[in-house]
């Protein structure tokens, strides 16, 4: 299983001298607790170390260079204890390269009426404060985000760690690195890209290799390895020969798994987390990456299909910011289009994500219509039901186009004849309204469909990278 390193968070605490000693150690101590209860609240997917007491320009600017080479700080969060003045903050606030969330708390949820006097009002002066540091946040342009309430309520705790998700994704993407082996589909528009440009907004590098270069690293892979996966895929999925002969279908099976370690040690070895192929090129090889590329993605892997390589990245971060919970390279195939039926039937040939699956998936051996190569095992079952998002990604030439809406994810009917995994939807705005608006925005056929990312986060990730993104409701 692919792992993201172990982030943290600095928070730090916005103040001035004015107050004197006694009242900045006052602000520490309840800094201090705030962090400690957080972390101790289990709701966060990543610790927060408490850093400082803002008081100058200098200690605020040496803290910002701080996180921005600290390779272990995934972000910074500000709270505004009291009366902080910003203009100490632009400078280092300019600097900072990392995602800002601006916690607007206080110490306290409630006013203490009875015994309320002027020395807790200036201690306690959040609600000035943070008008105060929001406002430099605007005039600076910053992608910085709102998180508002107070901070020991889950719902607060809720959005804070959502957001940390999305932090750790931003680091990682800038680090994510696809692979594709062979280039993309023939004569297709949506797919393409540039990556010159994905990688100076994004962060993500797209190189490419012969499948020559694949097929040498599965021809390394011994029978041994390969018998040994055999078995423990036949504990964990329900091995389905059909009508097919038991060696024929044993066969089938061994040369995905073949692919599968071939195509992990070739990622392994040269730092890449997310691939694409295309069935348009597959010299050497004798089936279609299937099951292989399913178990790849059951393990945090992104993938897309038919070499395109933004969706494979753009399936990569959003399994980071999920933590590889029921996301998936996604495309749009079949509809219904009855009254009070309304769904969209997606799928992919073989390469839907194992992670999506409600019933316990079969291993099952067909043929395909299009490679022109022998017949792909791969893994069959239904996705299921709840909110998700689905999520695509285009090159409009002057920018980059994040496309997305909400849906309630259905549970595919039973489809004896149909041997690939599926999953339904229905746009939250409706499939009419939902579809059409897509088609309008350019919103491509590959996606990526997720029950656990929102689309608040996908949102807070746009707005890190000033990425377009149009959300249709």
């Amino acid at each position: 299983m692919l792992s993201t390193p172990d982030y943290k968070f600095w928070f730090v605490t916005g103040s001035q001298f004015l107050y004197g000693d006694e009242q900045l150690k006052s602000v520490e101590k309840d800094a201090k607790d705030i962090v400690d209860k957080l972390n101790k609240s289990g709701n966060l997917p990543y610790p927060i170390e408490f850093k400082l007491t803002a008081t100058t320009a200098d200690n605020i600017t040496k803290l910002m260079k701080d996180a921005n080479h600290d390779d272990s700080v995934a972000g910074v969060i500000t709270w505004m204890h009291t009366f902080s003045p910003a203009k100490m903050w632009i400078r280092g606030t300019q600097l900072l390269q990392k995602p800002l969330l601006h916690l607007a708390t206080q110490y306290l949820n409630h006013i203490p009426y009875e015994t309320i006097d002027m020395d807790y009002m200036n201690l306690n002066q959040s609600a000035h404060g943070d008008r105060e540091y929001g406002y430099i946040n605007a005039r600076l342009r910053m992608n910085n985000k709102i998180v508002y309430g107070w901070w020991g309520d889950e719902e607060t705790q809720k959005e804070i760690a959502d957001w940390q998700d999305v932090a750790v994704a931003y680091n990682e993407s800038f680090k994510l690195k696809v692979v594709l082996f062979g280039d993309k589909m023939r004569n297709v528009a949506v797919t393409d890209g540039d990556k010159i440009e994905a990688q100076i907004q994004l962060g993500w590098t797209a190189d490419y290799y012969a499948v020559g270069d694949l097929v040498e690293e599965m021809n390394k892979v011994s029978d041994a390895d390969i018998n040994k996966k055999y078995d423990e895929l036949a504990k964990t999925y329900t091995m389905n020969p059909g009508d097919n002969d038991k060696a024929f279908f044993e066969d089938h099976v061994k040369y995905q798994i073949r692919e599968y370690f071939g195509l992990k040690r070739f990622m392994d070895a040269h730092g890449y987390t997310a691939f694409s192929d295309n069935f348009e090129d597959l010299y050497g090889m004798k089936e279609l990456p299937g099951l292989a590329t399913q178990l790849l993605m059951a393990e945090g892997y992104g993938f897309a299909g038919e070499g395109d390589w933004k969706t494979a990245a753009l399936d990569r971060l959003m399994k980071i910011i999920s933590h590889n919970k029921r996301t998936a390279f996604m495309e749009d195939y079949t509809l219904d289009l009855r009254k009070g039926h309304e769904a969209i039937l997606g799928s992919h040939m073989l390469e839907v994500d194992p992670t999506l699956a409600t019933d316990k998936p079969k291993i099952e051996v067909h043929p395909l219509d299009i490679g022109d190569r022998e017949d792909p095992a791969r893994l069959v079952f239904a996705g299921g039901e709840g909110d998700a998002i689905d999520v695509t990604l285009a090159d409009f030439g002057d920018e980059y186009r994040m496309v997305m809406y909400e849906v309630d994810g259905h549970k595919a009917a039973d489809m004896p004849k149909l041997p690939v995994a599926k999953q339904m939807w229905t746009p939250k705005a409706g499939l009419k309204k939902g579809a059409t608006q897509w088609i309008q925005n350019g919103g491509g056929h590959h996606t990526v469909f997720s029950f656990g990312v929102t689309a608040q986060q996908m949102e807070d990730f746009a707005k890190m990278v000033s990425l377009h993104l149009v959300n249709i409701k």
